[in-house]
């Protein structure tokens, strides 16, 4: 029985903890901040209750999952609502689409809502999808990427369905004729902090992975999932410690990662590491050797991804809402090149796509007629070399002032019946959460070989283990959480 430290008290590493724990490693959970959760946090205020991360859960099969690999049945601990209506779309001409939840039913909403035959372009679409998701989720997502990843990849039947010369914007232009469903499939990509234009066509799984499977909502806000493998971690005898930052991971004279050293000196030993942090804050700071200025070297070779901007809303006699609301840019590229600066610096986006969660869960806010909203614009990570200064004076309450204004624009007003508000800029996630720029998934998937530059998750150095959203299969919970089953098999038991 081995000991073993999990540097970071996110989802992955959360979850990496408690799947070593059941393998019957003893394990000790660092965590720097004073709550868990990592991305997926949690903001309270007047009975207000935000989750400032992921704001539903897709693919609940891996979360389940997770709870019966380590003798647990999830739903003793937290549950899951399936929505009905995944998502309100509000598109630039003004069209409205409610998609539903159930993959059957989507045809024929699109049909009624966007007119006939755009139920068939999108049925084209997935189909497509689905043999991209067939033909990747074991080897790309639910493995350690290496040589069998590329030899799996070369076949010459896999190669024409993954098309890695092909975009995610051109698997649209193929399938889908409406513009509307293009730009649809278009924000896919962010899910993965991405340029559709640059993101490689195997990002089709993502909308295929969501419709299939469903959206779900956890009553009470998401973060409640952390607290949920957090007790089922306690209760095997893993140990949390939050408040307690690692400044190195050193290694011995054979090269091996054998502990960790805190803050303020003391050194924890243990016989494997797992780094639940940003791989560039891993590589760049934590580690000294030169196998992290190799791999730092590499991740720098790939694009950040993008941030976000938030707003937390509380709001007092909230207009009725679905649970989520998208309101589409004017001009989707304008957007992109502003994000990851096209045509000029890094820079806000002047009239972005606004993601809106509106919960109606009587969990999170104080009383009737009110709401906890949460709104996300996409945005350039926090990088004041490049021009981009998130912290410049005035910047941030203007910013919000203006996404309220386009937020009216398009039909949703709020600044009259807004109680109060929190802005969260990308400089203040770089803060939260020590990720380089606030970007949220480590690095993007622009480019055909992202992938193959995105950190895995065995170290260079032995003894080290990578989990979480910048490391391999990427970020978003589901893969956050095959990155800790990966993990866990890697070191095995």
């Amino acid at each position: 029985m081995s000991e073993a430290i999990v540097v970071g008290a996110g989802v992955g590493g959360l979850a990496a903890a408690l799947r070593l724990q059941a393998q019957g490693h003893l394990v000790t959970v660092l965590e720097q901040a004073a709550e868990i959760g990592g991305k997926l946090g949690v903001v309270e205020k007047d009975g207000f209750v935000f989750d400032t991360g992921p704001s539903l859960v897709t693919m609940p099969q891996v979360l389940r999952d997770l709870f019966a690999a380590t003798g647990g049945r999830l739903d003793d601990y937290v549950e899951l609502q399936r929505l009905e209506i995944a998502a309100r779309y509000r598109f630039p001409d003004g069209t409205d689409l409610d998609l539903p939840g159930d993959l059957a039913a989507i045809p024929e909403a699109l049909d009624a809502a966007l007119g006939p035959g755009r139920g068939d372009q999108w049925s084209s679409f997935l189909a497509r999808a689905q043999s991209i998701w067939d033909l990747t989720h074991e080897t790309f997502l639910e493995s350690p990427i290496g040589v069998g990843s590329l030899v799996s990849a070369s076949r010459p039947r896999n190669v024409a369905t993954i098309a890695p010369w092909q975009t995610l914007r051109g698997v649209g232009r193929h399938h889908l004729h409406d513009p509307r469903l293009r730009m649809l499939l278009d924000r896919y990509a962010t899910y993965t902090g991405s340029d559709p234009r640059r993101a490689p066509a195997a990002l089709a799984s993502v909308p295929w992975a969501e419709q299939a499977w469903g959206s779900w909502y956890v009553p009470g806000g998401l973060g409640r999932i952390a607290t949920a493998i957090r007790e089922r971690l306690e209760q095997l005898g893993g140990v949390v410690e939050t408040g307690c930052a690692v400044a190195e991971i050193p290694t011995n004279r054979r090269g091996r990662a054998d502990g960790v050293v805190l803050a303020d000196g003391t050194r924890r030993c243990a016989e494997v590491i797992v780094a639940n942090a940003d791989a560039e804050q891993v590589y760049g700071h934590l580690l000294k050797n030169r196998g992290a200025a190799r791999a730092l070297r590499r991740i720098r070779r790939a694009t950040p991804s993008l941030s976000g901007f938030v707003l937390l809303l509380a709001v007092d006699d909230p207009p009725p809402q679905p649970h989520h609301h998208i309101l589409f840019a004017e001009d989707y590229d304008a957007e992109f090149d502003a994000v990851f600066g096209r045509h000029g610096p890094p820079r806000p986006v002047p009239r972005p796509t606004v993601y809106v969660s509106a919960p109606d869960d009587p969990a999170i806010v104080p009383g009737p007629k009110t709401g906890a909203w949460f709104v996300l614009v996409n945005a350039p990570r926090h990088d004041p070399d490049a021009g981009m200064d998130w912290d410049a004076d005035g910047l941030a309450d203007r910013y919000a002032d203006a996404i309220l204004d386009v937020m009216a624009d398009r039909g949703l007003e709020l600044r009259k019946n807004l109680r109060h508000r929190i802005i969260l800029t990308p400089a203040d996630l770089e803060r939260r959460t020590r990720t380089p720029g606030g970007s949220i998934y480590g690095t993007s998937s622009n480019g055909p070989r992202a992938a193959f530059l995105r950190p895995r998750n065995a170290s260079p150095v032995p003894g080290l283990y990578l989990v979480g959203g910048s490391a391999h299969p990427g970020g978003g919970l589901p893969l956050v959480m095959l990155s800790a089953q990966i993990v866990a098999d890697l070191v095995g038991s």
